[in-house]
């Protein structure tokens, strides 16, 4: 085999130790993920409903479970070197996973396009370029960073993250002094509250749908516990921090992204930037996942679904931004029980069936999953709670005790070893 046709991402197989990678690389990979734009619109939304003090709660308490369930899926990753395509055959079954990577591919090339659009707007404001235009550029610019893998997408997050860091911090310690500093933000009083449970469900719900794709990344971990810990990691600072600038600047300017923030205090280029590689860095991670999504039902290898979703997003892009993105985030609702029952199959039903994915054979399709899932959108939509939460516990218990009542755990969804 010629080194040009060695899938080097692994789309179709196991991550081989041998090309696992340091606690540091997947850190900087998972950060890159978590510095997520819409987290900062979320920490608006909680930073001008509650007090300071029940902000922090809320954000620790979001993200704790966040935590809990992308360290879980982390660890299942790095273990099997699988990614969550490949994790769902052994729960959905060979062709039932092509349902959850394709509910997966679909709303991350949706919102590539929504982040192109999302970016070429405030350039096209600043610039004068045409949208359109800026549009394709940027299409191209983010679909080509993705295509080298996830070699290019870690060195994308190690200039990225720094970034955004040093430079949202400055803007929003500029925001946070021009309310009284610390003091003031404690003594600020929402005008209009909201419960803690809305809190939860804001803090939760911004980021579910994404957490649910870390096996793609964290498969690349060279250990369980490196792979777990940088996830966590992650989750508390990169997501945390992102609320926080989101919260900050809404607070003191009325504004939720801190690049808006920016351009209110005169830091038009910074401004750019910060947008520029927070939006980049998410984008080449859900172009990426969604490659691997449609690798999995195609069998085609990354690199070449990689360019067709860059193209698809790239083309939809204006499109999906005015018109799409109520459909996105109901799609992202679909997705935490697909996660919950790939948990629940690997930790209760068939553990053991894990160990050897080159040498399984699976049946076609898993009902009983596919009806988990099922009831586990059911559960977010119209049982109150928090949905994400109800997506998870109770996909996962009615998959649990029905595979367990079938015999599951001895022959179901996978047929013995050959």
């Amino acid at each position: 085999m010629s080194t040009s046709s060695v899938d080097k991402e692994y789309s179709l197989e196991a991550v081989p130790k041998s090309q696992r990678s340091s606690f540091w690389h997947i850190l900087v990979v998972m950060l890159g993920f978590t510095f997520f734009s819409a987290s900062m619109w979320s920490g608006g939304q909680l930073g001008t409903g509650l007090t300071f003090t029940q902000f922090v709660l809320a954000v620790l308490a979001g993200n704790l479970i966040l935590g809990i369930y992308t360290g879980a899926l982390a660890y299942m990753a790095a273990d099997t070197g699988l990614s969550t395509h490949l994790l769902a055959r052994f729960a959905f079954g060979e062709k039932g996973s092509y349902l959850a990577s394709f509910m997966l591919a679909a709303t991350q090339i949706g919102w590539f396009g929504v982040g192109v659009a999302m970016f070429a707007l405030p350039v096209n404001k600043v610039t004068g370029i045409d949208t359109l235009l800026l549009i394709v550029v940027f299409g191209i610019v983010m679909t080509a960073t993705v295509y080298f893998g996830i070699k290019a997408l870690a060195i994308l997050s190690f200039i990225a993250c720094p970034s955004i860091a040093v430079l949202g911090m400055i803007s929003v310690t500029d925001a946070a002094n021009s309310v009284g500093g610390l003091q003031g933000l404690l003594q600020y009083q929402p005008a209009q509250a909201i419960s803690m449970a809305t809190a939860l469900t804001i803090c939760v719900g911004s980021f579910i749908s994404g957490g649910t794709l870390t096996p793609d990344f964290t498969r690349f971990a060279n250990s369980k516990r490196n792979s777990v810990i940088a996830t966590v990691i992650a989750f508390f600072i990169g997501n945390s921090l992102m609320f926080f600038f989101g919260a900050i600047g809404a607070i003191a300017t009325g504004q939720s992204d801190v690049s808006e923030v920016m351009f209110l205090q005169g830091m038009i280029l910074p401004a750019i930037i910060i947008l520029g590689l927070n939006i980049w860095t998410t984008n080449d991670n859900a172009l990426y996942a969604s490659g691997l999504g449609l690798s999995n039902i195609t069998k085609v290898k990354i690199k070449k679904v990689v360019i067709f979703n860059g193209v698809v997003g790239t083309a939809l892009a204006w499109w999906l931004y005015n018109n799409f993105v109520d459909f996105l985030t109901f799609l992202g609702s679909t997705l935490p029980p697909i996660g919950a029952i790939i948990l629940a199959d690997y930790f209760f039903v068939n553990r053991e069936k894990y160990k050897h994915f080159e040498t399984a054979t699976f049946a076609s399709v898993n009902v009983v999953a596919i009806i988990a899932w099922v009831a586990g959108v059911l559960l977010a939509t119209f049982v109150p709670g928090i949905p994400p939460l109800n997506a998870i516990i109770g996909s996962a218990l009615i998959y649990v005790v029905v595979m367990r009542a079938m015999g599951a755990h001895r022959s179901a969804n996978l047929t013995e070893n050959r």
